[in-house]
């Protein structure tokens, strides 16, 4: 009787963990949904608050640096933080401040006060970014298979829905105010309620290594790997429909269907990649996405005709979809460094590409045409196929 007592309380001890693991997962998705959902629905009302502010294009341009100092600020801090209480209490308290700070640029009443709304906006974007992808980490751990493509494309998904729900509110007249608390408010309970499903880290997972050291060459290379990926996809937001429109020639609707094609197989290359990972492991995966990048756009660029282009943009979109979650998770495991400070450092360096993607692009293109610059994400796509291995280091069982 009691060998039959010790199974059934076995059985019901893993159907519990089972469950666990399931709402954890559920509650990771929706973070990453959440944080799409409204900073697409910041990204609508921009202009809206430029007209408000009389701001013209540089006096925006300039404010806007304010939200990049401030996720960059971040960082460093956050991946201290996490070392300290773990990422499901960081996660818990910055979803619900995130969720409103949307709303304090919208409350700005002239250029500096934009600033540090998009300041603190910032900060609270980026602590979020890499706590609920520290938690990310911990369950695909704990599961013992890859997730984090998934997350990501949770965060894309979050992304397109916010773009459509955050355009209809924009139309009916709200002002950014309105719009962005009665977002903010709708997202505060749900981001309530599903933080209780997250799940805490050991004292050894969260203070393994030191917080503060010179990154491992593995670290480094993964740096080099998403700053390459986070590039490619600025200069494919930022330059798509501008190639499109002047050097193929189509009109202002046609030339939005470049950024449309790579953003869905963005999307849906995130949404499968965690399969196929599984299937083929990390490197060979992103090897395979950064030749498909490479050989898409490259092959696209040499016709340069507008359906060609079509499929380079979307190649681009499809093979550097899970390149970035595939770093993130791979830093969690390089070893040398805590994982909170190891995400922290590899967000960084693939925001700094993200951010430098654009302009890198728009000076290059002055010396090598806009299609010779859209060549460097040709060679990027190389570089991350050449830098592959460096995502094989602690892969899970059965996941190399």
């Amino acid at each position: 009787m009691n060998l039959i007592r010790d199974d059934v309380s076995t059985a019901k001890a893993r159907v519990n963990a089972r469950s666990t693991l399931r709402r954890a997962r559920f509650a990771v998705g929706s973070l990453f949904f959440i944080q799409g959902f409204v900073a697409a629905n910041w990204f609508v009302r921009i202009p809206a608050i430029k007209d408000r502010l009389h701001l013209s294009t540089s006096a925006l341009g300039f404010s806007l640096l304010s939200l990049t100092v401030g996720l960059l600020i971040a960082m460093p801090i956050i991946g201290w933080l996490l070392t300290r209480i773990g990422s499901q209490y960081v996660c818990m308290a910055t979803v619900l401040t995130f969720i409103v700070a949307p709303a304090l640029p919208a409350l700005a009443v002239n250029q500096a006060t934009l600033m540090l709304g998009l300041l603190v906006f910032g900060a609270l974007a980026g602590m979020l970014d890499v706590s609920m992808n520290v938690q990310g980490v911990a369950v695909e751990s704990r599961m013992g298979r890859p997730l984090m493509s998934s997350f990501h494309g949770m965060y894309s998904a979050g992304g397109i829905a916010g773009s459509i729900i955050g355009g209809g509110l924009a139309s009916l007249g709200l002002s950014p105010r309105l719009h962005l608390f009665i977002v903010g408010a709708s997202l505060a309970l749900f981001g309530a309620y599903i933080s209780r499903w997250l799940i805490a880290e050991s004292p050894t997972e969260r203070k393994t290594g030191p917080v503060f050291v010179r990154p491992t060459r593995a670290l480094a290379t993964l740096g080099v790997i998403a700053f390459c990926a986070l590039l490619s996809e600025g200069a494919m937001s930022d330059w798509s429909a501008v190639y499109l429109r002047d050097n193929i020639g189509t009109s202002a609707g046609l030339a939005a269907a470049g950024f449309a094609v790579f953003s869905v197989t963005m999307t849906a290359g995130r949404l499968l990649g965690d399969r196929w990972a599984e299937r083929l492991g990390a490197p060979m995966l992103m090897r395979i996405g950064g030749l498909v990048a490479a050989i898409g756009l490259g092959l696209a660029l040499a016709f340069s005709s507008l359906p060609a282009m079509l499929i380079g943009f979307a190649s681009v979109g499809a093979g550097m979809s899970f390149i970035f979650p595939l770093t993130v998770s791979a830093a969690s495991r390089s070893g040398g460094m805590a994982p909170g400070p190891a995400i922290a450092a590899i967000s960084t360096a693939g925001y700094t590409g993200l951010l430098a993607g654009p302009s890198s692009i728009g000076l290059s293109a002055d010396a090598l045409t806009l299609r010779g610059a859209l060549g460097i994400v040709v060679v990027l796509g190389v570089v991350i196929a050449l830098l592959a291995s460096a995502a094989s280091r602690g892969a899970p069982d059965g996941v190399r």
